[in-house]
């Protein structure tokens, strides 16, 4: 699989359509185990005020036949800066298109969104329940408190 982004200078997509999220085969295809990301800055736009809104996902999954590239995915979203969305579309969409690419056995992400008119925001979505024998720790980001 010929890689678009790691061990090559690549920009920032102006919208997360454009970018190009790469997969290699998994090291450990057969096994069974999660593999963990973490956004503790993510940004997007609110799609009425165009104000910032700013969000610590985790994405937690268990690779099938792939396993996607860590700078494509930081570019992938990275190009939420400007794109304006409820934080129900970008939690759910970023998670909907790493399964629809990657087709991993299992797949969850929450949205720990920071709060913008007093209220805090936390969007969660996967994909069923885990594969039987997967262990899923807890994402381990507190509920609102000050999130820090």
């Amino acid at each position: 699989m010929p890689l678009t982004h790691l061990g090559q200078s690549s920009g920032l997509p102006a919208r997360p359509e454009e970018a190009v999220l790469d997969y290699v085969p998994n090291p450990r295809a057969g096994r069974l185990y999660l593999v963990r990301f973490v956004a503790p800055e993510f940004t997007s736009l609110c799609p009425v005020t165009g104000q910032p809104d700013f969000a610590h996902l985790v994405i937690d999954y268990a690779p099938g036949e792939t396993i996607v590239e860590s700078k494509s995915l930081k570019l992938f979203l990275g190009s939420f800066r400007n794109h304006a969305a409820f934080h129900e579309d970008c939690t759910v969409g970023i998670g909907e298109r790493l399964v629809a690419e990657m087709a991993p056995r299992w797949l969850r992400i929450g949205g720990y969104w920071y709060p913008r008119g007093g209220i805090p925001i936390d969007v969660f979505w996967q994909t069923g329940a885990a594969p039987e024998g997967l262990w899923v720790p807890d994402q381990g980001v507190p509920g609102y408190r000050g999130r820090g």
